[in-house]
C-alpha cells in the first residue's frame, strides 16, 4: 500500500462538469475545396499548439454549412450533451467567385450567420473563410508561408478569448 495520499481528484465545474486541462477551440472546416481546407487547418492548428489550446476539428460540407454546426456545437454545451466546453471558435473555408451570383449570396449570408452568432453569444471568434477570385488567389491566402489566413483566424480568436476573459466571461 502507498502513502504518497489521495488521488488527485479531477476538477470540475459548478454542474459537476470536468475541466479540461486546457481550453478547447472548435475549428469548423468546410470541405468543398479539400486542398485549401487542409492548408487552413494546417495554419490554424499550429497557432493554436503554439499557443497551449487544445483544438477539435468538424468537417462541413461547405461555408454554408459552418453557422449551423457552431450553433449545434453551443447547444450541446446549453445541455452539456457534448464532450467539450469551447473557449473558441474558428471557421474555415474558401468561396471562389463563379459566373453566377451564388458567391454574392454565399459570402453575405455566411457573414451575416456568424456576425450574429458572435455577437449574441459573445463568442470568441475567428473568421477564416476566404472569398477569392479564382483557385491561385486562394492557394496564396491559405499557404502558410504565404498569407497563412488558418493562423490569422486562430490568432484573432486566442485575442477575442483574451477579451472575454478580461470582462471575466471566461476562466482562461
Amino acid at each position: 500500500m502507498s502513502n504518497s495520499g489521495p488521488l488527485p481528484s479531477t476538477p470540475k465545474n459548478k454542474k459537476g462538469r470536468i475541466i479540461a486541462e486546457r481550453p478547447c477551440v472548435l475549428i469548423v472546416e468546410a470541405r468543398f475545396y479539400p486542398g485549401i481546407a487542409d492548408e487552413l487547418v494546417n495554419g490554424a492548428s499550429a497557432t493554436l499548439d503554439a499557443a497551449g489550446f487544445d483544438h477539435e476539428r468538424i468537417k462541413v460540407p461547405g461555408v454554408f454549412e459552418i453557422p449551423a454546426a457552431i450553433r449545434m456545437a453551443l447547444r450541446s454545451m446549453e445541455f452539456h450533451s457534448g464532450s467539450n466546453s469551447y473557449a473558441g471558435f474558428i471557421a474555415l473555408g474558401c468561396v471562389i467567385r463563379g459566373e453566377t451570383d451564388h458567391y454574392d449570396h454565399v459570402c453575405r449570408e455566411l457573414s451575416r450567420a456568424l456576425m450574429d452568432l458572435a455577437t449574441e453569444y459573445a463568442l470568441a471568434f475567428g473568421l477564416g473563410v476566404l472569398t477569392c477570385e479564382n483557385m491561385e488567389q486562394a492557394q496564396g491566402r491559405a499557404d502558410n508561408n504565404g498569407k497563412n489566413k488558418g493562423g490569422v483566424a486562430a490568432e484573432a480568436c486566442l485575442r477575442m478569448m483574451e477579451v472575454k476573459r478580461h470582462f471575466r466571461l471566461i476562466q482562461r
